[in-house]
C-alpha cells in the first residue's frame, strides 16, 4: 500500500502579505510554510505507516525551492518525495493544477490498495477544490473533511466532520481523502535521524517533458493560459487601528465606554 500526500508550500499569511502591482501575490518577499491542513494529511499518512508499514510519498507542484519542503516531510517520516516543476505549469489555477497532479500520480501508478491524502484547502486560496478535482480526474472515490482515518480490513474507515456532528464512512481503495486541521491531530516534528538522512532519500522531479504524453496534459489546459479562473483583484487589507484598554472597576469601565460613544455620537 502506498499513500501519496499532496502538499503545498504557501505564504505565511500570519505575517506580512505582499501584493504585486498586477494583483498577484509577491511570494518571493513572503515567508513560506507548509500549508496547515496539509500537515494534518501528512500526520494521518504517517500514522497509517506506523500501523501498517505502508509507503508514504510526499507530492507537490511548485518551483525548485519547494524541494526543501519535501525534504522536511521526509525528515518527519515520509519515504520519498515527488516535485512537479516546470515553466509550463506556472500560473495554474485549481483546474489546471489538479490535472497536472493527477497526471503525475497516474504516471507513477495507483494500485488497488493505494490512497491519496490532501489537506482540506490551502490558506492562500481557500478553495478546497484541488483534492476533489484530482479524485474526479483519476475516477476514484473521495471523502472530504476527514479527522480520523483507520484501515479496516480491505477498506478504509473515515470519520468525516460536519457542522453539527460527524459521520462514519467506509470507502474502498484506491481513494482520495482530504484532511482537516483538528486539535486531535498533532503533526510530529522532524527527528534528528530524519534530518540527517533526508537528503539521502529519493526525490524525483517531474517536468513537462516527463508528463507531456499523459492524456490529461495539454498545453492549452495547463498553466496560466489553460486556467479558466482569472483573479480580478488582490490587495493587502487595511490595517486596523490600535484598540484602547479601559481601566477601573466594571462600573467605571462601562461609564467610560458610554461617555466615549456619546462623544463620538454613536449613542
Amino acid at each position: 500500500m502506498r499513500i501519496y500526500v499532496c502538499v503545498k508550500q504557501v505564504p505565511d499569511t500570519s505575517g506580512k502579505v505582499a501584493v504585486n502591482p498586477d494583483g498577484t501575490l509577491n511570494r518571493a518577499s513572503m515567508a513560506a510554510i507548509i500549508n496547515p491542513d496539509d500537515m494534518s494529511a501528512i500526520e494521518q499518512a504517517l500514522k497509517l505507516k506506523d500501523a501498517t508499514g505502508c509507503q508514504v510519498t510526499a507530492v507537490t507542484m511548485g518551483p525548485p525551492p519547494a524541494e526543501g519542503m519535501l525534504r522536511e516531510i521526509i525528515a518527519m517520516g515520509a519515504d520519498d518525495g515527488i516535485l512537479i516543476s516546470a515553466r509550463e505549469f506556472g500560473g495554474s489555477d485549481t483546474f489546471a493544477t489538479s490535472q497536472i497532479i493527477a497526471a503525475a500520480i497516474h504516471k507513477l501508478g495507483l494500485s488497488d490498495e493505494d490512497m491519496i491524502f490532501c489537506g482540506r484547502q490551502a490558506i492562500d486560496g481557500d478553495t478546497a477544490q484541488v483534492g476533489p478535482q484530482i479524485a474526479e480526474k483519476l475516477e476514484i472515490p473521495q471523502v472530504t473533511y476527514a479527522s480520523v482515518i483507520k484501515k479496516s480490513g480491505n477498506s478504509i474507515l473515515v470519520k468525516r466532520m460536519l457542522e453539527d456532528g460527524y459521520m462514519m464512512i467506509e470507502v474502498e481503495t484506491p481513494c482520495l481523502i482530504t484532511c482537516i486541521k483538528d486539535k486531535s491531530i498533532k503533526p510530529r516534528y522532524m527527528t534528528l535521524n530524519g534530518i540527517m538522512e533526508c537528503y539521502s532519500k529519493p526525490l524525483m522531479v517531474l517536468d513537462y517533458e516527463a508528463l507531456k504524453d499523459e492524456p490529461l496534459i495539454e498545453l492549452d489546459t495547463i498553466g496560466l493560459k489553460g486556467s479558466p479562473t482569472n483573479i480580478f483583484k488582490s490587495f493587502t487589507p487595511p490595517q486596523k487601528g490600535v484598540g484602547i484598554m479601559l481601566k477601573g472597576t466594571d462600573k467605571e469601565k462601562v461609564d467610560d465606554l458610554v461617555d466615549r460613544l456619546k462623544n463620538k455620537h454613536v449613542i
